[in-house]
């Protein structure tokens, strides 16, 4: 049933870039790549686009220029409350207040530690970190240390798991990475317990892990099943199993896949969404796999884990504990998800009624919507997803082709995504007769991993 709104809500329409124009003539001579991930950086977006946020307040974010924009990536799904969410930010002010880091722990680590493992009843030990990739580098060599196996095994048709060697030594960005360590890695089809089968057949005794997302946006409930026979399968050859729950914690349930599922995966990685944007993140895993990492067994050969001098800032902390209390207190997930729902209904509406859909293809899921675009050969182009950004930015939405639900998205935001996505889908129409060069100011974004500049 087609949805009727009283009145479509009045598009802010943005064409003066010029201060993000001066912020990139810049800071390429500062920063390498002009940002800190990859994802965030100029490649990655059209010409006609903001070059830096200033701050962000719930759904919506600011430029340089003053431009608003709704947010529909939320921080890369760092942020599951809001931007500048009150009650985080009054439970850091007052944490800021007693001190972030002390020379012996701080006594809000236990609490962190309870809070968290009580969400995730297969683990009983939790580390903390600052980034993602420092605690699946860190469940891979807890792996490698309880196996006395070097292999590690993981989808070739992920995007990203770790800057670490170990898994950008298998992308097209491998320089810099030995030989030697880029031997050490294997990997086989996500989801296919045929394809990790003929991996553990190749390489008998010789798997420390298995690390793969439990689940990707695209899948149905049978994900499940899979998922268990490939952790079979991992057991079955003599090694651990690691979720990855980076993108799914705190999306697909709360805390994750692994509940949601109820996984017997030995270890979990842990971080975007976990703290709505605070630098926290976190692995879980099996009291006898991570007691391995600790100090207790006198005269045993010690495995040197997780050592991060700011992996256990207070407020951090204290951000993490907040959002935990208010996806409790609020039922956060239901929002997010419901609002997943109705994007995916209102979006896939105008997709209809455009007569669109060989080139412009849905994935209607309730935590991570996201969209193909195509051209007239029915092709996926990043020239027409390109267009597609810049149409969206011109209209006051800041898109890379996702939405990821928060819980300061509202009813009116999607609806205001929908206005501005119906334009820009007659851009797009026009764009498949004469070419999308035609509209497009600038060139086409690049993927992240590539071999050449």
């Amino acid at each position: 049933m087609a949805q009727e709104f009283s009145e479509p809500p009045k598009l802010r329409y943005i064409s003066n870039f010029s201060a993000s124009d001066d912020y990139r003539a810049h800071i390429h001579d500062l920063i390498p790549g002009g940002a800190h991930t990859y994802s965030k950086g100029d490649d990655q977006f059209p010409q006609l686009s903001p070059a830096a946020i200033t701050h962000g307040r719930g759904a919506h974010v600011w430029d340089l220029d003053g431009n608003m924009y709704l947010d529909c990536s939320m921080g890369l799904s760092t942020v599951s409350l809001g931007h500048a969410y009150q009650p985080v930010l009054e439970s850091v002010r007052n944490e800021l207040e007693r001190g972030v880091n002390f020379q012996r722990p701080a006594s809000l680590e236990r609490e962190m530690a309870e809070a968290f493992l009580s969400l995730v009843p297969q683990h009983g030990m939790i580390k903390f970190a600052k980034n993602g990739s420092t605690v699946t580098t860190a469940a891979v060599k807890m792996a490698r240390a309880y196996t006395g196996r070097k292999l590690v095994a993981f989808p070739y048709d992920h995007p990203f798991y770790s800057y670490d060697d170990w898994f950008i030594g298998k992308t097209e960005c491998s320089r810099g990475v030995p030989e030697e360590i880029i031997g050490l890695s294997v990997t086989f089809k996500s989801y296919d317990p045929a394809s990790l089968r003929q991996l553990f057949e190749k390489y008998p005794g010789q798997i420390a892990c298995v690390i793969t997302e439990p689940e990707k946006s695209e899948h149905t409930s049978e994900i499940a099943e899979l998922v268990k026979h490939l952790i079979d399968i991992a057991h079955g050859g003599g090694a651990l199993f690691i979720l990855d729950e980076m993108v799914t914690g705190f999306k697909t349930d709360f805390p994750g896949s692994i509940t949601k599922y109820a996984l017997d995966a030995d270890m979990a990685t842990w971080g975007k969404g976990i703290a709505n944007g605070f630098a926290f993140c976190a692995l879980t895993g099996k009291r006898e796999i991570m007691e391995i990492g600790g100090i207790r067994n006198a005269g045993a050969e010690k495995v040197f884990l997780v050592s991060t001098t700011h992996g256990a800032e207070t407020h951090a902390m204290r951000a993490a504990i907040t959002t935990i209390n208010e996806f409790r207190r609020n039922d956060v997930l239901a929002h997010n998800h419901g609002m997943g729902k109705w994007f995916s209904n209102i979006c896939q509406e105008a997709i209809d009624r455009h007569d669109l859909n060989d080139f412009v293809t849905l994935n209607r899921s309730e935590w991570l919507p996201y969209f193909i675009f195509k051209n007239s050969d029915k092709h996926i182009s990043s020239g027409y997803r390109t267009l597609m950004l810049q149409e969206m930015i011109r209209r006051g939405v800041l898109f890379q082709g996702i939405f990821i639900p928060c819980y300061s998205h509202t009813k009116n935001d999607v609806e205001y995504f929908s206005s501005a996505f119906s334009e820009s889908l007659d851009v797009y129409k026009r764009a498949l007769s004469d070419g999308y060069e035609k509209h497009l100011i600038g060139e086409p974004t690049k993927p992240v991993f590539r071999k050449y500049l």
